[in-house]
């Protein structure tokens, strides 16, 4: 199915059972939605919502978007759909967008899970500030520097690049610490992407929030370990721990 948002056209997909609450799953940078086929265990107790970021996946490639338009794009989404309330869980960049969509709409975020999310300030070596006057300089000099970025940086358009660079140098502390749904926070131990210092920091900002580091994980702890995650996850949302 696709949504229409400010001209871009955004996959999703949508099983709803008029008995079961809404689940809204949002996924990480360069991914889609089938990054959570391996969760039915926990799907199946909900009306689930899964969408294709732009571009990636079925959804187009949007225009000028930042972090915002993400995450107003997936409340519209919402409203078009009839849902009110849902729980949200958001994998690394979409934890982003679930920290912003519990802050500017907070009736619709009932409960709220961030899993190995993005967002938070990173703390930087000193090789990546000589890298950053690099790139600066090489910028200056007039000379070529889209090799000097990760793969899938590479990968983009230069379009999307704007819009890579908008989001990851925005930081969510403020918006965290207003967030007023319940909120479990879940990080694989051995994470690289969002370190454990993130999560903890997401602990502190976010009011009554629980932190759950799960052991021998990387950054799809999820998916490393779908049968715990799934067990943890439905238990936080149906109000059994």
């Amino acid at each position: 199915m696709q949504f229409g948002y400010v001209g871009t056209k955004v996959h999703y997909n949508f099983k709803k059972n008029e008995e079961k609450e809404v689940l809204v799953l949002l996924h990480g940078w360069g991914g889609t939605s089938k990054l959570f086929k391996g969760l039915s265990m926990l799907k199946k107790n909900f009306s689930v919502l899964e969408i294709d970021f732009p571009p990636f996946g079925k959804s187009e490639e949007p225009k000028n978007w930042n972090v915002f338009s993400y995450a107003n794009m997936v409340i519209s989404l919402c409203e078009h759909l009839g849902i009110e309330k849902a729980y949200f869980l958001g994998h690394s960049f979409g934890g982003r967008i679930a920290i912003l969509v519990s802050v500017i709409k907070r009736t619709l975020v009932q409960k709220l899970v961030l899993v190995d999310s993005a967002g938070m300030k990173p703390k930087r070596k000193m090789s990546y500030f000589f890298k950053v006057s690099k790139i600066r300089f090489m910028k200056l000099m007039g000379l070529e520097v889209s090799h000097l970025g990760s793969e899938d940086y590479k990968r983009l358009s230069l379009n999307m690049k704007k819009t890579f660079n908008s989001i990851v140098t925005t930081h969510l502390e403020e918006y965290a610490s207003l967030i007023e749904s319940p909120t479990l926070i879940v990080f694989g131990s051995d994470d690289k992407e969002t370190p454990i210092y993130m999560a903890q920091r997401l602990n502190k900002l976010i009011k009554g929030s629980e932190l759950v580091i799960m052991k021998d994980c990387g950054h799809f702890c999820f998916l490393d370990k779908p049968y715990k995650f799934c067990k943890l996850t439905s238990s936080f949302l149906k109000g059994e721990k």
